[in-house]
């Protein structure tokens, strides 16, 4: 990975980017894209998408969403202690201890989340959320409500880290690389070049209702589309691989099979990952993927979905860590693949 993309997704886990509040990470992609896409598009979800080819009857559609967990204020308490409840998947023993970054209506604040010293008891062994507040320093809930207001969002303040030039890991990196990836694959299929119209959305509001995929590909009515996400990787110590699999870092990017997944994208996905001598893993998904790809599939007449994940420790936590390796093999095995459609391609499955 060049210097300049990987500032490019520093910059993009650097930025707070809630979802339901997407809107300033939205714009550092569309100006990244500006310079090499055709044309970009909006929509009244807050999508960004930008376009190859957009005249080409055959489009595919690449969707990583850009919003990251967060928590959500639901009360002000009278000595000005902020409580609040989850917006996204938050586990409330990663968020002990943790300093955030309140994005208030009257301005961006600092708060830490206090527990009860062990001294005096700790935390109960069942907490939950409830049992937690955000302390800023303020003495008063008329103090707190100059600067924030029931509603406001917070996310966990860290900064993104390189791990011996090999891991990135940080806060959001579900799933923001794959807001990263879809970005690369557009920039390097600009520059070699393809035959079939390409969408590369950075869509919205994943990690609570999905509802920017499904925008997405109802106004795009893609012939394809590709979910590029994350999954949980298992290669560090305490996990059950004989019940949650075995998919580790650095050993490529992971198909999902299932009921939802076109069998016939997966197959050009892995006959290009030969060609290219790339290792993918997989996972399975009998039912449901829990991704864009689930609300992209049921949008218009069904649209054939795939998904490719990047493998990810540490999943909804502060220090979720991935491999740059798999995300370079990632974008090289999707524009690859990509750069051989015709756009005469059938996705039927009873076809030959």
């Amino acid at each position: 990975m060049e210097q300049a993309n990987r500032d490019f997704l520093l910059t993009l886990l650097h930025t707070p980017s809630p979802s339901s509040s997407e809107m300033e990470i939205q714009k550092k992609w569309i100006n990244y894209v500006k310079d090499f896409a055709d044309e970009i598009k909006t929509d009244n979800a807050g999508n960004a998408i930008g376009v190859l080819n957009p005249d080409a009857p055959f489009k595919v559609l690449l969707a990583g969403h850009c919003d990251e967990i967060a928590l959500v204020i639901n009360r002000i308490d009278k000595e000005g202690f902020l409580h609040f409840d989850k917006m996204g998947g938050i586990n409330p023993k990663a968020a002990v201890g943790m300093k955030t970054t309140v994005l208030g209506s009257g301005k961006t604040v600092t708060g830490v989340i206090g527990v009860n010293a062990q001294h005096h008891g700790g935390l109960k062994d069942d907490f939950g959320l409830a049992d937690l507040f955000i302390d800023c320093g303020w003495k008063t809930k008329e103090e707190a409500e100059k600067y924030v207001q029931i509603g406001d969002l917070a996310v966990y303040q860290t900064d993104p880290e390189i791990l011996m030039e090999r891991y990135v890991s940080g806060r959001g990196l579900d799933n923001r690389t794959g807001s990263f990836i879809v970005a690369e694959v557009l920039r390097r299929l600009s520059e070699q070049g393809c035959q079939v119209g390409v969408y590369a959305a950075s869509t919205v509001n994943e990690e609570t209702n999905m509802g920017g995929a499904y925008f997405a590909a109802a106004g795009i009515e893609p012939a394809m589309a590709i979910a590029c996400d994350v999954t949980f990787a298992t290669d560090y110590p305490g996990v059950n691989k004989n019940k949650h699999g075995d998919v580790r870092l650095d050993k490529g990017p992971v198909l999902a099979k299932g009921a939802p997944i076109n069998i016939k994208i997966n197959k050009l996905l892995e006959k290009t990952a030969r060609k290219l001598n790339i290792n993918v893993q997989y996972e399975l998904t009998p039912r449901m993927t829990g991704t864009d790809a689930d609300k992209m599939r049921l949008t218009g007449r069904g649209v054939p979905v795939s998904l490719v994940s990047l493998p990810l420790r540490y999943m909804h936590s502060p220090v979720e860590t991935s491999s740059l390796k798999d995300m370079d093999e990632e974008i090289e095995l999707l524009v690859t693949m990509i750069a051989s459609l015709t756009g005469e391609e059938s996705l039927n499955p009873l076809e030959d």
